[in-house]
């Protein structure tokens, strides 16, 4: 399976501040990779190191198969990727248009059909001025402007907080579309449920370090259970983590009264690993 990026030992140190410190990774072409972890597990770390926004300290990082050891590299690379930061800054005078046609001006692109079909898909007004639109329509701007040059590999970070449900779905639907034409996603998101939906693969990060890289169905996969009771007299909810035979046992000699057994949600399974 062919890479398209390769992260190995990275390392970030911020002195006594929280950086990375020997992420090893790899995401496959066609692959819609979920990367996440809580606040300052080093996801955005992790990222801008990818991108050159900030110096690593050790490891290496190859992107689209050419290792990124100079600026040079990295200018190169960077035209094919498409990033979309969790809170993008943009002039506040200019107009929606305007804004888009700048950043495919910088990638010396004639985005203008692709750019077209992207703010009729996100309902995005291109005739208003930035500083006149809601957090929501800021997003789809950041949007289309990751998306209009058409790049072999998406990295979005938080891009669906402040969407509608509707605009979430159709932010998914141009990523499987994309996808499916040959590109590459790597989504770091805080939407558990968007991560079981579209993603393939996940990796979680935890305090600067990566816990685990698996397929979704295996992480969410688990012998965990919900257990809702009420037993002598008394509500009680709680995970239970091992044979049910053995949570059977415990119970002898309780006045159970009702029992419901099931799957936990999602984001109490990864919240496990969280926690770890």
């Amino acid at each position: 399976m062919e890479h398209v990026v390769e992260i190995q030992n990275l390392t970030k140190n911020y002195g006594k501040n929280r950086g990375v410190s020997d992420v090893s990774f790899a995401v496959d072409k066609g692959d819609i990779f979920g990367f996440l972890g809580p606040n300052g597990a080093g996801k955005s770390t992790t990222i801008r190191t990818m991108l050159g926004m900030i110096q690593k300290d050790a490891g290496t990082i190859r992107l689209l198969g050419r290792e990124i050891k100079t600026g040079r590299d990295q200018e190169s690379v960077l035209q094919e990727i498409g990033y979309m930061p969790s809170e993008a800054m943009f002039y506040p005078n200019m107009t929606v248009r305007d804004t888009m046609k700048l950043a495919a001006d910088v990638r010396k692109r004639d985005c203008t059909l692709e750019t077209e079909k992207l703010c009729e898909r996100l309902q995005v007004d291109v005739n208003k001025k930035i500083s006149e639109l809601s957090l929501g329509n800021r997003k789809k701007v950041s949007i289309v402007c990751a998306m209009q040059h058409r790049p072999a590999l998406f990295i979005f970070d938080e891009p669906t907080s402040g969407l509608d449900p509707l605009m979430q779905a159709e932010f998914f639907a141009l990523i499987q579309e994309y996808v499916a034409d040959g590109a590459t996603c790597m989504l770091s998101t805080h939407v558990l449920p968007e991560v079981k939906k579209y993603c393939k693969h996940v990796g979680v990060m935890k305090e600067g370090k990566l816990l685990l890289v698996d397929e979704v169905e295996n992480v969410t996969k688990t012998n965990m259970k919900k257990i809702h009771l009420i037993r002598d007299g008394k509500t009680e909810e709680f995970i239970y983590k091992g044979a049910l035979n053995d949570l059977y046992k415990e119970l002898q000699g309780h006045d159970i009264e009702d029992i419901l057994i099931e799957d936990p949600p999602l984001d109490e399974i990864f919240l496990h690993y969280y926690q770890a």
